[in-house]
């Protein structure tokens, strides 16, 4: 995930949120937040599983 789809990803569920806000439907900001917690969850995999190959592609050259 590079860094423009992880920061639109991020502002769409803060507007979500805002959203939510407004119309005054805490499960809509609900639903926002955990979408947002979940886009930094899996960027956050992502940039782990990609360390790792590094890693194991830097042992394999040895």
């Amino acid at each position: 995930m590079n860094r423009l789809t992880y920061w639109l990803l991020i502002a769409l569920c803060l507007a979500v949120e805002v959203w939510g806000q407004i119309v005054g439907n805490r499960d809509i900001v609900l639903v926002g937040a955990i979408a947002g917690f979940g886009v930094i969850g899996v960027a956050r995999l992502l940039y782990r599983a990609e360390r790792y190959e590094e890693f194991a592609g830097a042992g394999e050259e040895r």
